[in-house]
């Protein structure tokens, strides 16, 4: 199979291209490599497979529809593998804008070329942000998704609506994936395993917004990217389905992983909570389970010692 992954150069792009080549698909890569964080962290995501024949990398920006056309056209896609957006709650508060253009406008140049060239299967990468402030726990995706507080979940979640238009209107197969905080090798340096495990190792102060009793539903690179790879290959009509570990960790807790594997103790510097941030996701993975039988397997522990690991390996290989 062909298969276009778009944001193929970050964090879970870059692991799921990875996967796809390794089984023998042939996947196209788009990025625009901005500068959301370091460019140079993307082109390190994919130094290997750049080596590989079975992958292709283009430079484009998903704002542009005639760029991407231009992709449509060279390639024959058999499907699309959605991941480019603008992340991040607290820019997203800043540059409402740009996260409209990219996660919304892009998402249907997307969706408009996927119908245009009856791309069989799309698989689009959205967020647990969009359940906002929910009261009920776990997060089930039959919850009314009315809540939410940031610029970034709302794009998220317009992306989704536009994605059921495209199914109602032109029969397009579309799999929304709602991530919850994914982490593991190649982690986004902002988020907080990555920003934390850096920190406390250069005994510099860990900055903590709100409470560390605050909670994630953290989940493993390897199991999203399973997740992914079963919907890529599963053609499902329309829907909307939760990719998370079902546990949550409280703050405190990932902190006092990571001075463990570390060695060393935190300098933690509390501050007042942010806006946008919500104090705790935890996902009902029910439906996962039936339809794409996921089954994540990694803990926060064994999750966190695979990306320590990793980290010491970079921190070595940059040392040289």
């Amino acid at each position: 199979m062909k298969i276009l992954v778009t944001g193929g150069a970050g964090f879970i792009g870059s692991h799921v291209c990875e996967a796809l080549v390794n089984r023998g698909d042939n996947v196209v890569c788009v990025d625009d490599f901005n500068d959301y964080y370091e460019p140079k962290v993307k082109e390190n995501n994919i130094k290997e497979l750049m080596k590989n024949s079975n992958f292709k990398l283009y430079r484009a920006d998903i704002r542009y529809f005639n760029s991407l056309n231009g992709i449509f056209e060279k390639e024959t896609f058999d499907r699309v593998v959605h991941l480019a957006a603008r992340a991040g709650v607290r820019p997203s508060i800043k540059n409402p804008l740009l996260y409209e253009e990219v996660n919304v406008k892009g998402t249907i140049n997307l969706l408009e070329l996927s119908r245009k060239y009856k791309i069989k299967n799309f698989v689009f990468g959205s967020s647990s942000s969009v359940y906002g402030i929910n009261k009920k726990v776990p997060f089930s995706e039959s919850d009314e998704v009315n809540d939410i507080i940031s610029p970034y979940a709302a794009t998220k979640r317009a992306a989704e609506l536009m994605c059921n238009v495209y199914h109602r209107l032109y029969g397009l197969k579309i799999t929304c994936l709602r991530f919850f905080t994914v982490y593991g090798p190649r982690g986004r340096p902002d988020m907080a395993p990555h920003k934390f495990t850096k920190l406390i190792d250069e005994g510099k102060e860990v900055q903590v917004y709100g409470t560390t009793a605050s909670k994630r539903d953290y989940t493993y690179i390897a199991d999203i990217v399973d997740g992914i790879i079963v919907a890529v290959d599963k053609d499902l009509p329309f829907e909307i389905i939760n990719l998370g570990n079902s546990k949550t960790v409280e703050l405190k807790h990932l902190i006092s992983v990571i001075e463990n594997l570390v060695g060393k103790k935190a300098k933690i510097k509390q501050l007042p909570e942010q806006p946008g941030d919500v104090p705790l996701t935890y996902a009902d993975i029910s439906k996962a389970r039936k339809l794409l039988g996921y089954a994540p397997k990694a803990s926060i522990e064994n999750g966190m010692g695979l990306f320590v690991e990793w980290y010491k390996n970079q921190k070595a290989k940059e040392a040289k």
